[in-house]
């Protein structure tokens, strides 16, 4: 049976597919904590408060980081993919194509 998490019945998959899915899952629910952090810092008035919103939102970066970079050392085409695009210098598209070609 599906799920919100699954699309294929969970007891079908492996155990290394459903570990990345809870990564995956815990990857894009520490981006939307950030972006809810990032809406409410743009909008908090109060100094005190805006630093603590800050600070909590730099333990998502440091936890988005952390999920990505598990499931880059689990998916070494996406790790071939990502190495061309990021921290790089230039136009974002083609370097997303020099990874794709890197990753084949």
């Amino acid at each position: 049976m599906a799920s919100e998490q699954y699309h294929e019945p969970a007891e079908e998959l492996s155990h290394e597919t459903r570990t990345l899915v809870r990564l995956l899952t815990s990857l894009k629910e520490e981006a939307e904590a950030i972006n809810w952090y990032e809406q409410r810092i743009s909008l908090e008035k109060d100094k005190a408060a805006k630093a603590i919103m800050q600070n909590a939102q730099q333990e998502e970066f440091k936890h988005f980081g952390m999920d990505l970079e598990f499931l880059l050392r689990k998916m070494p085409k996406w790790r071939e993919t990502l190495k061309e695009i990021l921290f790089k210098e230039g136009d974002i598209v083609k370097l997303g194509e020099k990874g794709e070609e890197a990753a084949e």
